[in-house]
């Protein structure tokens, strides 16, 4: 398996994803309205799921449902804390406060 990582995958949390690897459509994800609830989902229990929202985070993803958050839920939480850097270091680093509070885990 050359090119895996030690985990054995490609290192890159996509490859874990619950979505990913032809489990749901391309554009499953990027839905409105009442489709986002089911969208949103497929993210419960994703093992990714934290890594998937800081990426879309830290990167301003603007459509979507990423790690269980809507385009809407993301940016009210970057209006609400703008003096964060990196969000993958929030998410998965030092606070896990954070987390609790944004009700992610």
């Amino acid at each position: 398996m050359a090119g895996l990582g030690a985990q054995g995958y490609d290192g890159h949390w996509t490859a874990l994803a619950s979505c990913g690897q032809g489990k749901q459509a391309p554009d499953a994800l990027f839905v409105e309205g009442a489709a986002q609830r089911e969208a949103r989902a497929v993210c419960h229990g994703c093992p990714v799921r934290l890594d998937c929202l800081a990426d879309a985070l830290d990167s301003r993803a603007d459509f979507g449902v990423w790690g269980g958050m809507t385009e809407r839920e993301r940016r009210a939480l970057l209006r609400r804390r703008p003096e964060v850097r990196s969000w993958r270091a929030e998410l998965l680093g030092s606070e896990p406060t954070l987390v609790a509070l944004a009700g992610l885990v």
